[in-house]
């Protein structure tokens, strides 16, 4: 008994407009094969095809996300900052503006972390309930 031969000796020969081209490669580049040749065989043979979705609601949450998170660095940066100033001060008016800073900076870092929440609990919300 001889086995099966999985060898791909035979060609098939395609000529493509460059749109033709580009809109093949676009579709091939939102799967998950790893060769366009491979791609175009599944598409030929019509054997299914794993695509890449994105999700645009994710991704919008992702951004705000980061710039909540460089925003309460920075907060953190300006804690950092004020705490090594305290280290050094020697006057009671210096440690009274440390004071009215910090609450600031805190009140500050106390609204971002609720937005933080609010954010997650809106898409939370959203993908648990449809």
């Amino acid at each position: 008994m001889s086995e099966e031969k999985n060898n791909r000796d035979n060609w098939l020969h395609l000529r493509l407009t460059e749109s033709e081209y580009n809109k093949i490669h676009e579709a091939f580049s939102k799967t998950t094969k790893k060769k366009l040749s491979e791609y175009a065989r599944s598409v030929l043979l019509n054997r299914p095809i794993t695509v890449y979705t994105r999700n645009q609601s994710f991704d919008l949450f992702v951004a705000e996300l980061i710039q909540l998170k460089n925003e309460l660095n920075a907060i953190g940066n300006n804690f950092n900052q004020t705490v090594k100033k305290l280290h050094t001060i020697d006057h009671d008016e210096e440690i009274k503006l440390w004071i009215e800073r910090n609450e600031k900076s805190k009140e500050q870092f106390f609204k971002k972390v609720e937005e933080i929440n609010q954010k997650i609990n809106q898409v939370s919300d959203k993908w648990l309930h449809g």
